[in-house]
């Protein structure tokens, strides 16, 4: 934004641009209340590394995160939304006029949604930060075609792992799976796959088992360490791969509020039905929205619900202060 848009006071400012903070736009502005949305460092948030999305209800041809995530962009630009690339750094929300420092400027606000999304969880070994791009990764999409034809492995038990397992199949020679548990938690459609990519001997799995070492030069992996989790001491195996892929979950990117709102494990409170705001947080005219307060659901689909929620809600709070039609 230029200055003269810099010292503005906003009906609204949306942090994030997931599913979330896309649909608290599009309801927002076609409340009228001219929000702006500040995209953050990754535009369209986790889903952009979807290879294939099924479940959107409506779309079912295929299609994938970025395709979709475009196209929630597209709807909230034909709205008039103003988007601005930018990253915050840190809020002000000490007093009724809400503060927003970003990377090139600060921008004001009567109110703010917080849909900064979620990334990625890793495995907390010291051989992992020294591999970081080196054959370590969170994202096959981004990642899978430089280990085409060759070994790679998968580290998880959840949807976004076996996601990964389906999509590295059909690239790489053989993906091991390592899961720390006999018990899978995705989608049963997913799971019907994967055993298909089991019986084609595309994948094999390591149940029970977690990441304990990662062994290679320096610029590149060669094998992982495996340990038993049932038995230590005894029962590890060496797994030769080419690269490891993390998908072990994700936590809330709220550290920029952490000391201002109130949180719990790093995911922000809302107050649940507060004088009828179900999005609010203890700062009265501020809403969050999707994976910074859901460690349940954790769906693309949830995360859009409760952007339109938080958007109705701001709305709602505006009203009451005779701000709708500044």
């Amino acid at each position: 934004m230029h200055k003269n848009n810099e010292n503005k006071f906003h009906k609204l400012i949306i942090i994030g641009s997931g599913p979330a903070g896309y649909t608290a736009a599009i309801y927002a502005a076609r409340a009228n209340l001219q929000p702006i949305l500040i995209t953050g460092l990754q535009k369209g948030g986790q889903l952009i590394n979807t290879n294939q999305i099924e479940n959107w209800p409506g779309r079912f041809k295929k299609t994938t995160g970025i395709e979709l995530m475009n196209d929630m962009e597209k709807h909230v630009k034909i709205l008039n939304t103003k988007i601005v690339h930018d990253q915050v750094i840190k809020v002000d929300f000490s007093n009724k006029i809400l503060v927003v420092f970003c990377e090139f400027h600060k921008y004001y606000s009567h109110t703010v949604i917080i849909a900064t999304g979620s990334s990625p969880k890793y495995l907390n070994l010291k051989s992992e930060k020294k591999f970081l791009g080196k054959g370590i990764s969170t994202c096959a999409t981004c990642d899978g075609f430089f280990y085409k034809n060759h070994d790679v492995a998968v580290v998880g038990g959840g949807n976004t792992a076996i996601e990964e397992v389906l999509y590295l199949s059909n690239i790489a020679s053989q993906v091991h799976l390592i899961h720390r548990r006999k018990q899978f938690t995705a989608e049963k459609i997913l799971i019907e796959k994967l055993k298909n990519k089991i019986n084609l001997g595309k994948v094999v799995l390591h149940l029970d088992y977690v990441v304990s070492n990662i062994i290679g030069k320096k610029l590149e992996i060669n094998s992982i360490e495996i340990t038993h989790t049932k038995n230590y001491t005894e029962n590890k195996k060496i797994v030769f791969v080419k690269a490891l892929f993390i998908a072990i979950g994700s936590m809330p990117n709220t550290k920029i509020f952490k000391n201002i709102l109130n949180m719990k494990n790093g995911y922000i409170q809302i107050q649940k039905k507060y004088n009828g705001f179900n999005t609010q947080t203890n700062i009265p005219n501020v809403f969050a929205a999707g994976d910074v307060t859901d460690n349940i659901y954790k769906q693309a689909i949830t995360s859009a619900g409760s952007g339109c929620m938080a958007a109705l809600d701001a709305e709602k709070y505006l009203n009451s202060l005779n701000i709708i039609n500044i």
